[in-house]
């Protein structure tokens, strides 16, 4: 992109504070909620950058370009498709965050299904309804700077990726499974010890192995982690009780849609 329409550049005045945005599109709220619960930490990231649009803390919308746009929230309707492209647009960063943004969401349930037999069973008047046959990933539409992952996302996660972005290097967000994180606080394997099914092998890491460490196997929260092996792991789950239907009900809850979730589901575990 030329110097002269960088958004970047055209957003502030030399020396002003970079800009800040928070979008939402088809989701809870909750990692939004997240952000805002970050209270002290938020508080130093506020004397740092201007915060120009976040409707969830304030209805003051600021104008663009934004120096960094967090996204939340899946792309469910075509209004959303259009709105995404202007986001990316006036913005020099976009950081997708959350379960929603970065795979669909629970909502991408709707893929495997007739949207048009949902809406006559759920509206009085689904003639009213428009939405599109399946919910996707930000990625899916425009291109994506970085993707925090998690339902909800981590709050020092996200404060590492938006004071990493805001200084101009690459966000220290570990991409390993969440056993490294049962290792670190020396909770014991639910698998070995109790023979709980778990997901915490090839799932993203993020949530400080918060289920495993009430003896709950983890159920994805955070998505994929950069390295699952899926033959070698269904086997383990159906050693553990896990019939075909319940592999493919935990592969499809808050990451569904993520590639390899989905493919893993889609997949009979028994071939």
């Amino acid at each position: 992109m030329p110097a002269d329409t960088d958004p970047s550049t055209a957003s502030r005045p030399r020396g002003g504070r970079p800009k800040l945005a928070v979008w939402k599109f088809a989701s809870c709220d909750g990692c939004q909620l997240t952000l805002l619960d970050c209270e002290d930490e938020l508080l130093g990231i506020a004397g740092q950058v201007e915060i120009s649009y976040f409707l969830e803390a304030s209805s003051a919308a600021g104008p663009g370009p934004y120096d960094l746009s967090l996204v939340e929230g899946s792309i469910t309707t075509e209004d959303d498709a259009r709105r995404i492209r202007h986001v990316r647009e006036v913005s020099r960063r976009l950081v997708t965050i959350g379960a929603c943004a970065t795979s669909g969401g629970i909502q991408a349930l709707r893929n495997h299904a007739d949207v048009t037999e949902f809406l006559s069973v759920v509206y009085a008047r689904p003639d009213y309804i428009r939405t599109l046959d399946t919910s996707t990933a930000i990625s899916a539409h425009v291109p994506v700077d970085f993707e925090l992952r998690g339902c909800p996302i981590d709050r020092g996660q996200l404060i590492e990726v938006i004071c990493a972005h805001l200084s101009g290097r690459t966000p220290d967000v570990p991409a390993h499974s969440v056993c490294f994180e049962c290792k670190r606080r020396g909770t014991v394997c639910v698998v070995v010890a109790r023979g709980t099914p778990c997901l915490g092998p090839v799932t993203h890491a993020g949530c400080g192995a918060l289920c495993p460490a009430y003896g709950r196997g983890c159920y994805g929260c955070f998505g994929p982690s950069d390295s699952t092996n899926f033959p070698a792991f269904v086997p383990l789950l159906r050693r553990d009780g896990m019939d075909t239907l319940d592999v493919r009900r935990v592969l499809s809850t808050f990451n569904t849609a993520a590639p390899e979730f989905d493919a893993a589901a889609r997949k009979d575990p028994q071939t």
